[in-house]
């Protein structure tokens, strides 16, 4: 994906006796980018250090107007955001930026309804962050020769988290290595995220339902105060 900044805030200017203000646009509307289609996720926290927030599933219309289909509370990793391109590794931080949506996982069936390409989760699924291997931030099955077990996630060992979740494209197409293996957008577990971005399941399984990979739906991660650049990666 090509570099770009996407702002997930917009001040706005209120005239003293002019009446009251007129409605702010919905905030696909006030994004330089939303990634060319016509559906959107925005994942936004209060700030960088915020580890919850809400997620908002947008579809827009042939009038280009963007309408809210859904949302939920959302959580974010344990350390706060940090922008994609300086995340590191092992820091339990959501990297903020604009991606896309390459598949979607599970250890339950796909909800009814799903378009997107969907893989089941068995016993020897495997998603590899070994900065050394040549699957590094893959799906592996089984898991790959040069891929440490130490480092890579066994999926079906997440039964909340995995029991459905789509795959965010950070570093995904051209993986920098230390720069971040495994985030997706998942059911909750039991607190904060490792830099995932987590929502209640049913929820969870409302998005997967909403999605359609023909409108290429992606997701923008950043902060309501609009301190923490998102960036696209």
């Amino acid at each position: 994906m090509r570099p770009g900044a996407v702002a997930l805030a917009v001040s706005s200017l209120i005239v003293l006796g002019a009446g009251p203000p007129a409605p702010a646009p919905p905030l696909p509307a006030r994004m330089a980018d939303t990634g060319g289609g016509t559906q959107l996720i925005t994942a936004v926290a209060p700030g960088r250090a915020s580890t919850t927030g809400t997620v908002v599933w947008w579809d827009r219309g042939k009038d280009g107007r963007w309408v809210k289909r859904g949302s939920a509370p959302a959580r974010f990793g344990a350390n706060g955001l940090v922008g994609g391109a300086s995340r590191k590794q092992g820091t339990s931080t959501t990297p903020t930026g604009l991606y896309g949506l390459p598949y979607a996982f599970g250890i339950k069936a796909a909800p009814r309804g799903t378009a997107y390409t969907y893989r089941r989760v068995h016993h020897d699924s495997w998603w590899c962050q070994d900065n050394d291997s040549r699957s590094y931030n893959r799906w592996s099955e089984p898991r790959a020769a040069d891929c440490r077990a130490a480092e890579a996630e066994q999926l079906i060992a997440y039964r909340a988290q995995y029991a459905h979740a789509l795959v965010i494209g950070f570093n995904y197409g051209r993986p920098v290595r230390g720069r971040g293996a495994g985030i997706f957008l998942h059911a909750n577990g039991r607190g904060a995220t490792a830099g995932c971005v987590s929502v209640p399941e049913d929820a969870m399984r409302r998005i997967l339902v909403w999605a359609d990979p023909a409108r290429r739906p992606h997701i923008a991660v950043g902060t309501r105060s609009g301190k923490t650049a998102v960036t696209r990666l």
